[in-house]
């Protein structure tokens, strides 16, 4: 999934696509040709996926009905055996044509529908609330009947802009077929996670500014020709109290393609790290001097006592540019980032739900909103790049910019996997000394290494996994 056209890998807000639609309708395209346009397009892959077997379409009132039933004549048209179900007759120009154009019988109840294949188009991406008691028992009576189930744009009873499910015991589906734009539902908790497969069906919506984006496979390629360790980015990670975490991100950085990797260890050091890994001894404050580090990493295992906050402090003082995770940002305070201290120095802030909540808190945040809402206004009161982690993770940078991911493996719910997440971004961040790029990039890479490492992995198989996901990213 992922369409490299960038105007198709935008993710759009009900109100974006409301208005993109409109300037496809100013630019000579009417809402008939659209929804005709969305209508075949869908029935096309219904077609596909049926494979002959018997389809039921569920219409609704409204244009996502409409596109019913121009997915429901497509289907006749191209001899595949099709049912419409329309509890209430359709309310706008565009259904009422649509349902004019449909040679096909329509019952308004499900009793007696058999059918392999059910095709939702009951609502779409403007409802935002609940479906009544018989439209809901409606819905969950013929999916409960149908073995394969399609959803068309986003499933009835979904919030389109948050991923809510607005009731309870709404049905999964197997796929669910995007029209003209990806909704961040498709990429939101808990909604995402019932929709199957994602597919996109492209009906000419052009670019709209300030939408968020989906995650994309990185392009990246082979050092130079005269690349040694220093050029692709020395990496330094402050170890604290528990050293385990440090290592395990020290081991994905390792092999995300930063060209040496150093551990500032506290005193305890760092039992059991590799050869290739440098253990450096000295003072914090000493090692932090070195003028070669490109980028640095604190968090994993820091603790969260006077001596953990004083060697946050440390990596702040040093102006490089850093990746905040873990105990560092609970720590993290705004008055640590007040001043010209940072100027020049880029940050990646990585919290969880729960260390979201901390840094809220600490940041004088409300928390209210959806996740990207939230992403977004801590960026901008932090002034760093924030990646919100979680099955729906989120990138926002300060200007605004955001970046949704497709859900995450949830083989991913495994203690240390969060470590590796961090080592990896800290890794890119000394390739590319660009926070939002490393984000990216390291987000992709980490999702990708769960798919290489299989079921039932550890985060050390994950961390290792890190190298073979960068050679599925070089061009």
């Amino acid at each position: 999934m992922g369409p490299r056209h960038p105007d198709l890998a935008q993710v759009l807000t009900v109100a974006q696509m409301r208005a993109a639609e409109e300037t496809l309708i100013g630019a000579g395209t009417d809402v008939h040709a659209l929804m005709q346009r969305a209508g075949r397009g869908a029935g096309e892959w219904v077609r596909r996926v049926a494979a002959g077997r018997r389809v039921t379409v569920l219409c609704g009132p409204g244009n996502n009905g409409g596109d019913g039933y121009v997915i429901a004549q497509y289907l006749a048209d191209a001899g595949v055996r099709v049912q419409v179900v329309a509890p209430h007759p359709p309310r706008t120009e565009a259904a009422l044509r649509a349902r004019a154009l449909y040679a096909g019988s329509v019952k308004e109840s499900g009793a007696g529908v058999e059918s392999s294949v059910l095709v939702d188009c009951l609502f779409g991406s403007g409802l935002a609330r609940p479906l009544d008691a018989p439209l809901l028992a409606l819905l969950t009576d013929l999916a409960a009947h149908h073995p394969y189930r399609i959803a068309v744009d986003v499933p009835s009873g979904v919030d389109s802009n948050s991923g809510a499910c607005l009731n309870a015991g709404l049905p999964d589906w197997h796929l669910t077929l995007a029209l003209g734009a990806w909704k961040h539902a498709h990429f939101a908790m808990p909604a995402c996670a019932t929709m199957g497969a994602l597919r996109l069906v492209d009906i000419g919506v052009e670019a709209v500014p300030g939408a968020a984006r989906v995650l994309q496979r990185p392009v990246l390629a082979a050092p130079a020709a005269n690349a040694h360790k220093y050029r692709r980015g020395l990496l330094g990670i402050v170890a604290g109290a528990m050293p385990g975490a440090a290592l395990l991100a020290a081991t994905a950085a390792l092999r995300g393609g930063a060209g040496y990797v150093q551990v500032l260890a506290a005193d305890a050091g760092l039992p059991g790290a590799p050869p290739e890994l440098v253990v450096r001894h000295d003072a914090l404050e000493t090692d932090l001097a070195d003028d070669r580090f490109a980028a640095l990493l604190v968090g994993p295992g820091l603790g969260r006592d006077d001596a953990a906050k004083a060697r946050l402090e440390a990596v702040l003082a040093a102006r490089k540019p850093t990746v905040i995770d873990a105990d560092a940002l609970v720590l993290l305070a705004p008055k640590m980032l007040k001043g010209d201290m940072l100027r020049g120095a880029p940050m990646v802030l990585t919290p969880h739900e729960g260390e979201m909540q901390v840094l809220e808190r600490n940041f004088g945040l409300s928390g209210h909103g959806e996740r990207r809402i939230r992403a977004v206004a801590l960026a901008q009161a932090a002034g760093a790049v924030v990646m919100l982690k979680g099955p729906d993770s989120v990138i926002a940078s300060p200007a605004g910019e955001v970046t949704v991911a497709p859900r995450a493996s949830s083989w991913l719910s495994v203690a240390g996997t969060g470590d590796v997440l961090a080592g990896a971004v800290a890794s890119r961040l000394a390739v590319r000394r660009d926070p939002a790029r490393a984000a990216h990039e390291a987000l992709w890479l980490h999702g990708e290494a769960a798919h290489l490492a299989g079921p039932a992995f550890t985060s050390g198989d994950l961390a290792h996994a890190i190298g073979g996901a960068l050679r599925q990213a070089l061009s």
